[in-house]
């Protein structure tokens, strides 16, 4: 197609998230401008646009200057305020063209921020046809909650990459940027930068293009304000726990949770002074005992809990523990953002081990931090300090990952529900554990706070060590291994997994019998699995 009349040159402004905190929001640059007054510019965008952004055709990065591609390769983010044209089409309402010759007039009367000065080579200029590769434009409002996605799986693919991504390139899956730091042009941009008046990334610990799509993603599907991508789940856990706990603090935490989580709690907290209270997931009496004894700052669990799948009233902890002052935060990583929304149900904060279900591959690892931005930006300084950065590869591998989360966590959710009433009427099975039987002691609750009851089933086999050790071992399709939620079923024996350093009777202290078995079911066909489940049992 031949090239029309070339249109004006851009200077490209190239704004970041600055260390506030504020994930996936970029900032529309003030400074951002045309480098001349577009004279006979037509409008092809919606009309009544306060604020546009430029979405480029697919050969734009191709054609721009050396220097100016440099800018996009290295800082990665641009966003261009300004109006639409076309060569050969006028505008369709005046409407239209009033919001086009408004824009292209305040874009004259803005400073340049940042990016490059006008280079008037016009063998470098852009031109663009009225074709397929016309200039389009997204309202602002519309980048970041686009309201034609409706459903959980519609976010995960597209939030924060198919409008609003923030690096500019016509791939559909986001690039991943690999670099330590990012360059100020001048020493007067830096200053801009110190005293808040110019948003960039700085340094490779706080911040990058690529996790910066991966919180974003996250926020949409959890509803939160902003997202902390860490290095893993419990990464994300302590350092929550550090910034939102002061020495001397109080915790309340439940019984049944994951062991290193209570490790924590129990003897690196103490060290500043910070004491807690265990109660039972379904003892209110116990928390409205511990909220009026203590000056409590977070009440933490897990809902569903780590193994035995215990549910909390998530409504009703947070009405109790706000009317005394205290913060509440749900790890939510047994349930997914899809099968249980915390944050809906009154909690302030959500941690995830994004190396479970959100990774979905058992390939990577990591943890998430959602909620407020104040609170999110609280646990950022402090992770700022911390370290505990996520490596843009890996951020990768869980956008990647969360493309398939709807497809994966519905077929999970349905494979286990069945497994659960299968288990549950076998001889040789003693008891289950899974919120989906109506024999489950929060089994009410959870159907009235979860929407799925997630692919982990945990079960006592009616056997000693030596014959749950023989199930296992008989076992053909799933893999012995500590984790869960991959597409890869995996089963393990907590007693020996993750209490073998324990005696006996300690372990029982912790209700983690020898014959506990718990089952991550991955997204192989029902039917298969069953028939392994079925003969392992057999063989006992």
């Amino acid at each position: 197609m031949a090239m029309s009349r070339c249109a004006p040159r851009v200077s490209l402004p190239f704004e970041c998230r600055s260390d506030s905190g504020i994930s996936g929001a970029i900032p529309c640059p003030a400074g951002a401008r045309f480098s001349r007054k577009l004279g006979s510019a037509s409008g092809n965008g919606p009309s009544g646009m306060s604020s546009l952004i430029l979405r480029f055709p697919p050969n734009f990065v191709r054609q721009l200057s050396n220097k100016a591609r440099r800018n996009c390769s290295n800082i990665g983010v641009a966003q261009i305020v300004a109006a639409s044209w076309s060569n050969n089409q006028p505008p369709s309402s005046a409407a239209e063209a009033k919001a086009v010759e408004a824009a292209s007039s305040s874009a004259v009367s803005a400073p340049i921020a940042v990016g490059e000065d006008v280079d008037n080579n016009n063998s470098n200029s852009l031109g663009y046809s009225n074709g397929s590769h016309s200039v389009q434009f997204e309202a602002v409002e519309n980048v970041h909650k686009p309201s034609f996605l409706k459903g959980d799986g519609s976010v995960a693919i597209h939030a924060g990459e198919r409008l609003g991504r923030g690096i500019v390139t016509d791939a559909i899956t986001t690039p991943v940027v690999n670099t330590s730091a990012y360059f100020f042009k001048k020493t007067s941009q830096l200053i801009d930068f110190k005293e808040k008046r110019h948003v960039s990334f700085e340094y490779g610990r706080y911040g990058n293009p690529t996790t910066e799509v991966l919180e974003e993603k996250i926020s949409q599907l959890e509803g939160a304000e902003s997202t902390l991508i860490l290095a893993s789940g419990m990464c994300a856990s302590t350092v929550m726990m550090l910034a939102m706990v002061p020495a001397g603090g109080h915790i309340i935490t439940t019984t049944d949770c994951y062991r290193k989580t209570r490790i924590f709690i129990e003897t690196f907290l103490p060290k500043m002074g910070i004491t807690a209270s265990v109660i039972d997931p379904a003892d209110i009496a116990g928390l409205e005992s511990a909220l009026d004894d203590h000056k409590v700052s977070l009440f933490f669990t897990e809902s569903p809990t780590n193994p035995f799948l215990r549910c909390v009233d998530i409504e009703l902890v947070s009405k109790l523990c706000h009317a005394k002052g205290a913060l509440v935060c749900i790890d939510g990583t047994f349930a997914t953002p899809l099968n249980q929304k915390a944050l809906a149900l009154g909690a302030d904060i959500v941690v995830h081990s994004a190396t479970k279900y959100i990774g979905g591959h058992n390939d990577v690892i990591a943890g998430c931090v959602s909620g407020s931005t104040e609170i999110v930006s609280q646990v950022r300084n402090v992770h700022h300090v911390l370290g505990g950065t996520l490596n843009p590869n890996a951020a990768y591998l869980i956008i990647r990952g969360m493309k398939t989360l709807k497809l994966r966590v519905q077929q999970q959710n349905s494979t286990a529900q069945r497994m659960a009433e299968v288990l549950e009427a076998h001889p040789k099975v003693k008891h289950v554990y899974y919120p989906g039987l109506p024999s489950h002691p929060e089994h009410e609750l959870a159907k009235k706070q979860m929407t799925g009851f997630g692919g982990v089933v945990s079960f006592e086999v009616d056997g000693d060590l030596t014959t749950t050790i023989k199930f296992v071992d008989s076992l053909k399709i799933p893999y012995i291994a500590p984790s869960f939620g991959g597409c890869e079923s995996i089963v393990d024996q907590p007693a020996i997994m993750s209490y073998w350093d324990l005696s006996q009777s300690e372990r029982a202290k912790y209700g983690i019998m020898d014959n506990l078995v718990r089952f991550s079911f991955g997204v192989e066909d029902y039917e298969d699995l069953e028939a392994d489940v079925l003969q392992a049992l057999e063989a006992i």
